[in-house]
């Protein structure tokens, strides 16, 4: 890596807005929208906090459990909390590319064909049961999550700003889903699980929903604008070499040790990872245990072992074991 500053080489960076947030304003918003998404979703603040950092870091989420766990209504919570646009897109085996990028459509009183958007022009959409889609559709997604654009017919249309995709995925019925390419799967900041709630958990998400469920009077804590905004903060924050040279440490580890191992995507992710959970622990520098609290979640999917009954999550565990902390 280079001494250059990390936001000039982080690809992808927002104009900026009228003024950039102080970092200690990041960190409060982000407060305000986990104590939200808390109030619907019950015993998951790490889960929220994982997610929150990955908006801030310019990334896309993918939810992976079984089903019934709140993949779904974490999504919605989120997009309610920053009053954002939000697209749900249910993924069937027959969907096509166009179900969901839109397409061109005959207007017989005007003789001409007019462009009907698809639910990926939105802030937030929300992928569900991604896996059931056949490739040729799931890669639609490909070129919103990486450029945060959709070419439709040789025309190239730009997706609202901020822009996240929220995917979940069926970590069931293995025999009616697909495999996600690895190409998608890399575009993925983050991959997480919910799990099942404890106990006591589950019984105050009972206690919730009597009546009305509190997803219905969940109100806006910040606007679309005040994410962009943030998000320039964010790509600030300060990264010193020694840091940068720790996430090319990790990622080094586990090329040297799976059969398929993390990306420079998945450097330049780790980085945006950690540049946002330092904003939200209210700091304005990088220091490595926010790339190690960030790397299970951003590394472990993109690393593939020929090994059974080892994970990419072992791997990473191992490299943060292994790589001295500068």
């Amino acid at each position: 890596m280079t001494d250059a500053n990390p936001s000039d080489v982080l690809e992808g960076t927002e104009p900026a807005g009228q003024s950039d947030p102080p970092i200690d304003e990041v960190g409060s918003l982000a407060d305000a929208v986990v104590d939200n998404v808390g109030t619907v979703i019950v015993g998951q603040d790490d889960v929220i906090e994982h997610v929150v950092v990955a908006m801030l870091g310019r990334g896309h989420v993918l939810l992976e459990d079984v089903p019934g766990v709140g993949k779904t209504m974490l999504a919605r919570s989120i997009a309610r909390s920053f009053d954002s646009s939000f697209k749900r897109v249910q993924f069937t085996p027959d969907l096509l590319p166009s179900d969901i990028t839109g397409a061109n459509v005959f207007d017989q009183r005007t003789g001409e064909f007019e462009f009907r958007p698809g639910p990926l022009f939105a802030n937030v959409v929300l992928g569900d049961e991604i896996n059931r889609a056949p490739p040729k559709t799931q890669s639609a997604l490909l070129e919103a999550m990486a450029e945060e654009q959709i070419t439709v017919d040789g025309t190239t249309r730009d997706v609202p700003r901020p822009y996240t995709v929220i995917a979940t995925q069926n970590a069931v019925e293995p025999g009616r889903t697909y495999e996600l390419p690895i190409a998608e799967v890399d575009r993925f900041m983050k991959k997480l699980e919910l799990g099942y709630p404890d106990a006591d958990d589950e019984t105050e998400l009972l206690d919730r929903i009597v009546g009305d469920h509190p997803i219905e009077s969940l109100s806006p804590v910040a606007a679309a604008e005040d994410l962009t905004r943030a998000r320039e903060a964010v790509s600030s924050v300060t990264v010193e070499r020694p840091v940068r040279e720790y996430a090319t440490a990790l990622s080094g580890y586990t090329r040297d040790h799976a059969d398929l191992g993390a990306s420079p995507r998945a450097t330049v992710a780790l980085m945006r990872a950690g540049q946002a959970r330092a904003a939200f622990e209210g700091r304005g520098y990088v220091v490595p245990d926010d790339l190690k609290r960030e790397a299970p979640a951003v590394l472990a999917h993109r690393v593939q072992t020929g090994e059974a009954g080892r994970s990419g999550r072992e791997v990473v565990r191992d490299a943060l074991d292994s790589v001295p902390v500068p």
